[in-house]
């Protein structure tokens, strides 16, 4: 792509997000909320427990389940215990983000992406029970990352200390700094979204915390790499640039976490930095992830990650945007016309998983990873996560009745 064709994209990119619509589709399948305040608990509590058999203490996570996913279950239930301040997963909670930052150093040491979802979750530990110890897991990722992030200098210098390549200082005529590297081996040359939007979130949740504004910068950055990179047109988050040549993903891979963990982080960025132009590409965002025709039908029914024979990475993406809307949802109390597109297309989600992707199967409720339906006939880990930041973000975003 030349400099002025890649000028071109991203005055494009701006300019289509401007005037989003913030009303609910008239298309939307179910956007109301139907149950009491204790079904939606009781509801939730239920996918929960169904994974706990899964635990491997061994392994310090799920079984079938993949490592990142792992992560992204005790999220899940920190979260419950945040909303709900009935800490019922505490002690699992902390048992296991404890072990499995003693098994694993640093929780990966070949995915920045896979350290960040554990750090995150240590940090949802911490703002659900105070506990300082799991608060330490995610600072130390965060430093161990941090030499991952390209600053201006390193961009300057087309040169960053931990890869063995040059790098390009700049693609399509704007500065790569901000942008996270995916693997911390000095090889591998994928800047991407995710991670970079992981980044994004816990520097300023960490920035939030403490006022340091040495995580204010990093999210800044992060957040603005994300901006003027590597969006497309439509609002929604591109995946990766390679920082050796510029080159990039196709253009057809786009994935509902990219997005998800931008709106999460730049939820809490604009919360740190009072600055409204992140909390306005924070709105446009929100706005182009729920009508966009990628990852859902006209029924706003997503249908990304529906696989119901094996377990996938996509299969679990999906969870993170809502779980992303859902921060968002909480943050956004001057906005009610976003809070209620948030809320309806939430409810979608959930009124489909209970009416068309689940089973009562006593003493669980089984829920396929296709949300759209057929209702399973067989429980699946991978199923059952998918649907866990539905279900607890239903509790907090309806009316506590």
């Amino acid at each position: 792509m030349t400099v002025i064709t890649g000028l071109l994209f991203l005055v494009a990119a701006a300019g289509s997000v401007l005037g989003q619509d913030l009303s609910v589709p008239s298309t939307w399948r179910e956007p109301e909320n139907k149950y009491n305040l204790a079904q939606r608990i009781a509801t939730s509590q239920n996918a929960l427990d169904s994974l706990l058999p899964e635990l491997n203490e061994t392994i310090g996570y799920f079984n079938v389940l993949g490592y990142w996913q792992g992560g992204n279950v005790f999220s899940a239930m920190a979260n419950e215990d945040y909303v709900t301040h009935l800490p019922l997963y505490q002690d699992v909670v902390t048992t296991y983000l404890n072990k499995a930052f003693a098994l694993y150093a640093d929780y990966s040491t070949q995915y920045n992406d896979d350290a960040l979802w554990w750090a995150t979750a240590c940090y949802y530990a911490y703002r659900a029970y105070g506990d300082t110890n799991l608060l330490s897991h995610a600072v130390q990722t965060w430093e161990n990352v941090k030499t991952f992030q390209i600053s201006p200098q390193d961009a300057a210098s087309d040169s960053i200390p931990t890869k063995s390549f040059p790098i390009m200082g700049t693609c399509d005529g704007k500065t790569m700094a901000g942008g996270v590297f995916w693997r911390p081996v000095a090889n591998d040359t994928a800047v991407n979204s995710v991670t970079t939007g992981l980044f994004l979130t816990l520097s300023a949740y960490l920035a939030e915390l403490t006022g340091n504004c040495t995580y204010t910068d990093s999210a800044i950055a992060a957040a603005t790499w994300m901006q003027t990179l590597n969006m497309n047109s439509d609002g929604i988050a591109l995946d990766t640039i390679n920082a050796n040549d510029c080159s990039r993903s196709p253009a057809t891979e786009l994935f509902t976490y990219n997005s998800g963990k931008l709106i999460e982080g730049l939820s809490v960025l604009s919360d740190v930095t009072g600055d409204e132009s992140w909390r306005d590409f924070m709105t446009n965002t929100v706005a182009a992830a729920v009508k966009t025709n990628v990852w859902q039908g006209a029924n706003g029914v997503i249908t990304e990650g529906g696989d119901t024979e094996a377990d996938s990475d996509v299969v679990g993406f999906k969870d993170i945007l809502i779980r992303a809307l859902h921060e968002a949802w909480r943050r956004s109390a001057e906005n009610p016309e976003m809070q209620n597109l948030i809320k309806s297309y939430t409810n979608v989600q959930y009124n489909a998983l209970l009416e068309l992707a689940s089973t009562e199967n006593l003493p669980w409720r089984w829920y396929s990873s296709e949300w759209a339906g057929p209702q399973p006939t067989n429980f699946t880990a991978w199923g059952q996560l998918a649907a866990l930041d539905v279900l607890v973000s239903v509790v907090d975003i309806n009316p506590t009745v």
